[in-house]
């Protein structure tokens, strides 16, 4: 039996990644919580296990709730899933839904990834995926209070307002792109009959499960066996970002980035190059903003830390098995990212 991430063949491999970034994180954590003191002397390992402790007590709620979301998501017919996204008729309009409910949906951008290849496993279009991976990181519920009292109302809902934007306009040309045979559609589309009708199927499909632990049981090890692919490379990112935290001085954008050409350039470098959570770069965001006098370069930072993340791209490639759906993220999204970068800093 296979599907879109996994076959049986490759079950029975060891996953070197996983394994190679699991057990470095998990030492590297008690470490860090265990010996406040550095029995060991070593500046550097206490460092280190400072970060990965920081990257994993802010991510790991994402990551829970994005294992739910897929048990549950795990138990939903493709059709359910499609009729709410409204594939049947008009790709924009499934677009705009996927957008809506990306920003909507109160995860993380790790969290997110997961339930993201849950819908393209369950058919939705890459367009609908791309939208809703984009509108979601940093446009969950918890987080946009969190902006609101950092940055304030006003710049909050423009930055919301744009990344809808730019989830909409990138999800029309990679469903455009589809359709014209440039990008490999999804394998997994499905259509859904003109007569299903959701509420009526719904309700008959509740009244027909069996409420149980069992139930509940079997959810859950799908949702933990589906996140696998996402967690190891969230895990190798944490190892990624805590090492690379060694050696950026997070001062120097303070000086180097800001509301100029060369600061935005020196921004969307720096968010592509850093892997922080959503809640990780939120203090960052603020910072470029209020202290640098940069609220375009925040955005970028924002939206290119999401754009150019290698995780999520590797996740596309994985779930998608194409590297050209993967590198048409950024190819697609940061010109977009870039142009409103430079008017927000201009009109600021």
């Amino acid at each position: 039996m296979t599907d879109c991430c996994h076959t049986d063949e490759k079950s029975k491999r060891i996953d070197w990644l996983f394994w190679g970034s699991l057990i470095p994180v998990i030492l590297l954590y008690v470490y860090g919580v265990a010996f406040s003191e550095n029995p060991l002397g070593m500046d550097w390992l206490k460092s280190l296990s400072h970060h990965v402790v920081e990257f994993a007590n802010t991510m790991w709620w994402g990551v829970v709730v994005g294992i739910i979301t897929l048990a549950i998501l795990s138990k939903i017919p493709r059709e359910f899933v499609m009729a709410l996204l409204g594939t049947r008729k008009g790709k924009v309009q499934g677009v705009l839904r996927a957008t809506l409910a990306g920003t909507l949906l109160d995860l993380c951008s790790h969290g997110i990834l997961m339930v993201g290849a849950k819908l393209y496993e369950r058919g939705a279009t890459i367009g609908q995926v791309m939208a809703f991976l984009i509108a979601s990181p940093w446009n969950s519920f918890s987080l946009t209070l969190v902006l609101i009292a950092l940055i304030g109302l006003k710049w909050t809902l423009l930055f919301i307002v744009l990344s809808m934007i730019i989830a909409i306009i990138t999800g029309i040309i990679f469903d455009t792109l589809v359709d014209k045979k440039a990008l490999p559609a999804n394998t997994n589309s499905i259509s859904v009959s003109k007569d299903f009708k959701f509420w009526h199927e719904a309700k008959t499909s509740l009244s027909k499960v069996n409420w149980s632990p069992a139930l509940f049981g079997n959810m859950l090890l799908s949702g933990l066996k589906e996140s696998r692919m996402v967690v190891k490379w969230l895990l190798f990112g944490i190892l990624l970002a805590s090492t690379l935290r060694l050696f950026l001085d997070e001062a120097m954008f303070e000086q180097f980035f800001g509301p100029t050409a060369l600061g935005l350039a020196a921004t969307v470098a720096f968010a592509t190059i850093l892997e922080v959570c959503s809640e990780g770069s939120a203090p960052v965001a603020t910072d470029i903003l209020n202290r640098g006098g940069a609220p375009g370069n925040a955005f970028a930072f924002l939206m290119s830390g999401v754009s150019t993340d290698y995780t999520e791209i590797m996740v596309i490639k994985d779930t998608t098995k194409s590297w050209k759906l993967a590198l048409f993220l950024p190819l697609i999204t940061l010109p977009q990212i870039i142009f409103l970068g430079w008017i927000i800093n201009v009109a600021g």
